[in-house]
């Protein structure tokens, strides 16, 4: 199962109108209000595969949103990964030489490595060191249902109890290399009031993943305050009004793959919950492997092959 077996739904928006920005960045645009309030920012294509975020944000700019006080930035982040985007063969754009989503990393931040993605991180870095709340849009590889994904400290967890949307959210690391820019130190701090969010809103390319995007970029907005409560009850589809109270889950262990032969027992989607501790979930060669607690949920299964990838996170209620 890859996600090239997935057919592609969506149509990804022609984005050159935003090339030139307005603050001197290809691709970033910000709104001053002029009035007392916090740097607002939402993110689109990390990963240039992953569409719906440039959908959502170009809602928004056609939607003409605008903060009514503080400041909001609207970036499409990997624009030269998203530029290679073909439905016939939509895998291959998710970036140009390495994983944006892995190089918030100081050392190579400041280092001499050159890369597309590091050059653009570079570029990028003094934006999202000015950012207060920040929201990444990312899609998965398989139909999930949507989540919302923090590191798990308490300043996340409280603000993520505001945004309450999408209906699941998952605390915690996942990653075994790199860190992502939820992870890059300013965000990762406790000692400051700096929030960054990132959402999973969907199968890559499948109906209904670009208005969970919306509907969360909306849901977001209105948690930080910066935007007329107006606006967004005016944009949010019907799904995304009135949401129920979003679940809270800790990501407790990643299952890593050892070995070239790993199968999960059945075609996992994610978010399913395993009742009993001790279920075989997968084999991995010889070895089996379970759950580790009773109510285990399985966030992201990942059935592309081989050694060394991460195949999913076990979560457990917080």
């Amino acid at each position: 199962m890859t996600e090239e077996v997935y057919p592609v739904e969506l149509i990804a928006p022609d984005i050159e109108a935003y090339r030139k920005g307005n603050i001197g960045i290809e691709f970033v645009t910000s709104f001053d209000s002029g009035k007392p309030g916090p740097h607002v920012m939402i993110n689109a294509v990390t990963h240039g595969n992953e569409i719906c975020g440039a959908i959502a944000l170009d809602y928004l700019f056609k939607a003409n949103v605008r903060p009514a006080q503080g400041k909001l930035t609207l970036g499409f982040i990997n624009h030269l990964a998203y530029s290679n985007f073909d439905p016939k063969n939509p895998g291959p754009s998710r970036f140009v030489d390495e994983d944006f989503n892995r190089v918030w990393v100081e050392e190579r931040l400041e280092g001499l490595e050159v890369t597309a993605e590091l050059r653009r991180a570079r570029e990028l870095r003094p934006v999202f060191d000015s950012v207060d709340l920040l929201l990444d849009i990312h899609s998965m590889g398989t139909y999930s249902k949507p989540l919302m994904i923090c590191n798990g400290l308490t300043k996340e967890r409280n603000f993520t109890k505001k945004v309450n949307f999408p209906a699941h959210i998952m605390c915690g690391s996942g990653h075994i290399i790199g860190k992502r820019l939820i992870e890059y130190t300013p965000f990762n701090d406790d000692l400051n009031n700096k929030v960054a969010l990132l959402v999973e809103a969907g199968q890559h390319w499948a109906k209904g993943t670009e208005i969970a995007s919306l509907d969360t970029a909306l849901h977001f907005l209105r948690a930080s305050g910066i935007v007329d409560p107006n606006f967004v009850e005016l944009h949010l589809s019907k799904e995304g009004k009135n949401p129920p109270v979003a679940e809270m889950w800790d990501v407790t262990d990643g299952v890593t793959a050892v070995t070239d032969n790993f199968k999960f027992i059945k075609p996992f989607v994610g978010m399913e919950i395993i009742p009993k501790a001790g279920t075989v979930i997968a084999n991995d060669g010889n070895l089996e492997i379970k759950t580790s607690y009773n109510d285990c949920l399985l966030m992201m299964p990942n059935h592309r092959p081989g050694a060394g990838v991460r195949k999913l996170r076990l979560c457990k209620r917080a």
